[in-house]
């Protein structure tokens, strides 16, 4: 009796994995003859789980949505997986998601063998989440996302009202494409309609979204990649510093230190060049300028030049002892 109760846990497992599983691939699966398996897809039945059989060469066995959740069978992989997704949601900037992350995530631990809550732990223990400095906090609606996501598989216009960064209402009319999360915040990548043009939302910022009921002609999002082309958009708004020097080093060692492009790096003679470098930052482009280990002389910006006096002035005082 336990083989064949554990049998048949072992098949509603199986059978929780959304895809049709062909009654021989069940069959080698668990170790067992092909009217056993259907036996056993008898008795799941019997017990109130839909299984729905399809025929034809390509037929099996799958679980459809009934009207009762079934007990929710992990292995310990999966159960290790979702523990873990579990304990990060509960810090993840969507509106009351935390306090609900957590109650499962107790649920969760309180049914788990020792030896798995051991590897959660230990896990949990040598974890350090990394705070943006700076960021701002923000925490969204799951209802807006909900709606955002029904609208991406609907291929429907959603109509919001969106804040602008000192707090200007506009109403738009948006064609959702992807929603894409940055691990502090959330991005609408949407058409919008009234601008003729792809546009990035903040969803922190949308204000009453509502679906229009109107079909949308799926339109191909610039680049082919959403992820990508919210990276190129938040770069485009980050501020930009181009240098212009003279190094004090030939045009191919600095090609070679900093990878820059060739059209970038023009030879004024033997022993010295004229770079044109940008970064994002004056700190990452005095660092990059500081480890080519040679002289140099910044021409612009000045912003740079100050920045690099006052490297100076540390890097004296700490010399000194001071």
């Amino acid at each position: 009796m336990a083989d064949a109760s554990m049998r048949l846990l072992n098949l509603l497992s199986l059978l929780q994995t959304p895809r049709e599983w062909p009654g021989g691939e069940l069959a080698q699966r668990l170790a067992v003859s092909g009217r056993t398996v259907r036996r056993d897809i008898e008795r799941l039945r019997e017990l109130g789980y839909p299984v729905e059989a399809t025929k034809g060469p390509d037929g099996g066995y799958r679980l459809v949505a009934g009207t009762a959740m079934p007990p929710l069978l992990l292995d310990d992989e999966e159960a290790v997986a979702i523990t873990v997704g579990l304990r990060t949601a509960t810090g993840h900037p969507v509106d009351g998601i935390g306090e609900v992350s957590a109650r499962a995530l107790a649920k969760l631990e309180q049914v788990l063998p020792s030896r798995l809550r051991h590897r959660v732990a230990s896990l949990g223990a040598a974890t350090v989440p990394l705070s943006w400095l700076g960021a701002e906090a923000t925490t969204v609606d799951p209802a807006h996302l909900a709606t955002f996501a029904a609208a991406v598989a609907n291929r429907e216009r959603v109509r919001f009202t969106y804040l602008s960064g000192d707090g200007t209402p506009t109403r738009r009319l948006a064609e959702p494409h992807h929603i894409v999360p940055t691990g502090r915040r959330w991005y609408l990548i949407a058409y919008d309609v009234d601008r003729d043009d792809w546009r990035t939302f903040r969803v922190d910022r949308i204000v009453d979204p509502h679906p229009t009921g109107q079909r949308r002609t799926p339109r191909a999002v610039p680049g082919g990649d959403a992820a990508a082309f919210l990276k190129r958009q938040l770069l485009s708004l980050a501020p930009t510093y181009r240098a212009e020097v003279t190094v004090h080093l030939p045009a191919d060692q600095v090609i070679a230190r900093l990878g820059a492009a060739s059209e970038d790096v023009r030879p004024l003679d033997d022993g010295r060049c004229h770079l044109r470098h940008r970064a994002d930052t004056l700190e990452w482009l005095a660092a990059r300028l500081l480890m080519l280990g040679c002289e140099f002389e910044v021409h612009d910006p000045p912003e740079l030049r100050t920045h690099l006096r006052g490297l100076a002035a540390r890097a004296t005082a700490a010399a000194r002892g001071r």
